[in-house]
């Protein structure tokens, strides 16, 4: 028998590749490092996903293409994220003021580590930016240097300048 599903109509790989712009072996990679796991499986065994596992699939593309986050760092951050959201939920069940401010205590503690985790990410970035914008500076220096005076562009570049 397969698994229970969420009311939402359960998609298949074909369905998720086609709507996420992944291949079905990245999704099932995903799945084999623990990124992503299906809802439920159909009789014949087909994987199924939820509309949350295509979100969180999303999730997993955006950390990692737009942010340059590899995938133990998307993973780290995911599972932070489920941490958080289980803290969350702890919170708002509780009715004890001093469980709720220990709880967020541990959410803060969660987010520090999220946070410091995207900022060591910016920082590489920051400096492989700087590493270019030096490179850039060079050449503009060397051109400067090797210009012939008498070309009109390097006039109109050095009136530029000014």
């Amino acid at each position: 028998m397969a698994d229970q599903l969420p009311a939402s109509p359960a998609l298949r790989i074909e369905s998720v590749a086609e709507r996420t712009g992944l291949t079905k072996r990245t999704i099932r990679y995903y799945e084999e490092i623990g990124l992503l796991s299906p809802s439920g499986r159909s009789d014949g065994g087909f994987r199924l996903f939820s509309e949350e596992d295509v979100t969180r699939l999303e999730r997993i593309v955006a950390l990692k293409n737009s942010a340059g986050l590899s995938l133990a760092e998307v993973a780290e951050l995911l599972d932070a994220e489920s941490v958080r959201e289980r803290i969350r939920e702890r919170f708002f069940a509780s009715d004890d003021p001093a469980e709720k401010r220990a709880m967020l205590a541990q959410s803060h503690a969660v987010l520090t580590r999220q946070l410091a985790l995207i900022e060591r990410k910016r920082m590489a970035l920051d400096a492989l930016a700087a590493e270019y914008e030096e490179r850039l500076q060079r050449i503009a220096h060397l051109a400067a240097e090797l210009a012939d005076p008498a070309d009109p562009a390097v006039e109109a570049t050095a009136k530029a300048r000014r």
